[in-house]
């Protein structure tokens, strides 16, 4: 096992297009870190790079104790497994797994106790004879886990392996993943662009926009304090709400005001009004919103007409409309509600975050960068 270390690693292919900025990020030894991000933000350059399927324009890469910036992918004791699972169509799974060790001329008698090995680990003894084309999406992606198993590297790399499996079955698969981690407590750096997956399996959870790192921390922390409002809105589904509106202080408490909606904010919020923060944008998670049933008694209430109702089984997802015309998402309890009826609704203090506004500068536009959290 090793840590990984990128110091300011950037990738700036011809033509100037940077692809990954400046990059500054260490993975523990024995660490699961998930890079998460939408499509073309970074992450899977990033892992190509530590991989050597890409060379480094700046900056320094390193794997244990040895800088590998120029080190052939085969000499950085790292095992990567693909979205598409790249095995060999030819060989049975057993082959397939055996296949690695054999091109590092391992001898015979090692090669057979791994495959075994890992055979085991993954429940893979009923197919080692089988051909990959007589597997399940779920099988073949086992084996490509085996494949870079058995090979017992310093560093687990993981490219969206999950991407081609169906709902149930990445599920599965996920459990599987973090159950291996656990048992073999190797370090592993893991690309996806799925928020549940990066929840739910890192250790820590790196945020990439735009080829930026814009935050890294343990999941409950990035999800309860985004550094900025893009990360808000990227976790969590559906996505944080978000409302332009100004802080009121008065004597004894401080308000958050859009229009004819105001809402009660914790006690610390009055220090951002007595420093002059007064232009701010609320973030409401749906979760945070409390649908009240008529005749409760409920401070800084407040109406809206049910736009949209999407059943979830035990829970539910109401669009909403407030008077002023803004527009938020409820998540709450299964229950009858029409579309087009009127509701009140509640909000969690504790809950609200409070980032900086739109950048005049910008035209009023969101401002990806300078709206951080106060």
């Amino acid at each position: 096992m090793a840590a990984v270390r990128l110091d300011k690693v950037a990738k700036v292919y011809e033509g100037g297009v940077t692809a990954v900025h400046d990059l500054d990020l260490h993975v523990s030894d024995g660490e699961f870190l998930v890079l998460v991000g939408p499509s073309g933000c970074g992450k899977s350059t990033t892992l190509r790079m530590i991989a050597g399927l890409e060379s480094i324009s700046r900056g320094t890469l390193r794997i244990g104790d040895h800088v590998v910036n120029d080190v052939p992918p085969r000499d950085r004791d790292i095992a990567m497994v693909f979205q598409n699972y790249a095995l060999y169509p030819h060989m049975t799974v057993e082959q397939n797994l055996a296949f690695a060790l054999k091109m590092r001329r391992t001898h015979a008698a090692e090669i057979a106790e791994r495959v075994r090995w890992a055979a085991e680990l993954l429940g893979l003894e009923p197919l080692l004879t089988r051909k990959p084309r007589e597997l399940s999406g779920g099988q073949r992606q086992r084996v490509a886990l085996g494949r870079a198993i058995v090979r017992k590297p310093a560093v687990f790399l993981f490219d969206e392996p999950l991407s081609n499996l169906d709902a149930k079955l990445r599920v599965q698969t996920r459990a599987e993943i973090k159950r291996l981690h656990r048992q073999l407590g190797v370090t592993a750096i893991y690309v996806t662009h799925d928020q549940e997956e990066a929840m739910t399996l890192g250790d820590r959870v790196a945020v990439m926009h735009e080829g930026y790192l814009r935050q890294c921390d343990a999941p409950l922390n990035i999800y309860n304090r985004p550094a900025d409002r893009f990360v808000a809105g990227f976790l969590g589904m559906p996505p944080m709400n978000f409302l332009e509106g100004r802080l009121a202080a008065r004597d004894d408490r401080c308000e958050f005001e859009a229009g004819r909606l105001k809402l009660p904010l914790p006690d610390e919020a009055r220090g951002l009004a007595r420093r002059g923060v007064l232009a701010v944008v609320a973030g409401i998670r749906p979760e945070a919103c409390r649908l009240l049933q008529p005749g409760a008694s409920a401070p800084h209430r407040f109406a809206a007409e049910v736009q949209l109702v999407e059943p979830l089984g035990s829970t539910m997802d109401v669009f909403l409309q407030t008077d002023d015309g803004a527009r938020l998402v409820a998540r709450t309890a299964a229950a009858p509600l029409a579309e087009g009826s009127r509701v009140e609704l509640a909000v969690d203090p504790e809950q609200i975050r409070l980032f900086d506004a739109p950048s005049a500068a910008a035209g009023g536009a969101f401002d990806a960068y300078g709206s951080r959290l106060l």
